[in-house]
């Protein structure tokens, strides 16, 4: 999926590059121009952040985009996303639960409403600052695994 065009882009056109961290895929999409979000390049995100352990997936709500467009912007970012997980398969996240504490029975990632994500030239504590400022849902902050996890659900912070 092409970017948005440059030389045409408006202010309300936005595009986000993606790694993901267990595929080994990329992207680079332009989900949003002309006022409105673009149904084949959100059909292309749900494809790439499907549930790599098994290709189910879901509609991401596209306000997880937003919130990740936003961060980029306040960033200064022209980094790539890596993402290592999104979607989340009721199956997934059960298996996961069994094997962590920290993943919670009724994640946002069942909903398709997070992601957990690096910023490539950007700290994921600074990544973690920024998305906190904005206050538009969910921020945990993974330490350990170098990650920020990014929801559309309430405003909360871990």
């Amino acid at each position: 999926m092409a970017a948005c065009l440059t030389a045409n882009a408006s202010q309300d056109e936005k595009t986000l590059k993606f790694f993901h961290t267990h595929t080994g895929e990329s992207i680079e999409v332009c989900y949003y121009k002309n006022g409105e979000y673009d149904s084949h390049a959100l059909r292309e995100l749900n494809r790439f952040l499907a549930d790599f352990r098994n290709g189910q997936s879901i509609e991401m709500d596209p306000r997880v985009f937003d919130v990740l467009h936003s961060i980029k912007r306040v960033a200064g970012s022209n980094g790539t996303f890596q993402v290592i997980s999104a979607y989340r398969s009721p199956e997934t996240n059960n298996m996961l639960r069994a094997k962590s504490s920290g993943v919670a029975k009724k994640s946002q990632h069942l909903l398709g409403n997070a992601m957990d994500v690096r910023l490539t030239d950007v700290d994921t504590k600074k990544l973690r600052d920024i998305a906190k400022s904005l206050e538009m849902g969910g921020v945990g902050y993974y330490r350990k695994s170098n990650f920020v996890h990014i929801d559309v659900g309430r405003v909360r912070y871990w």
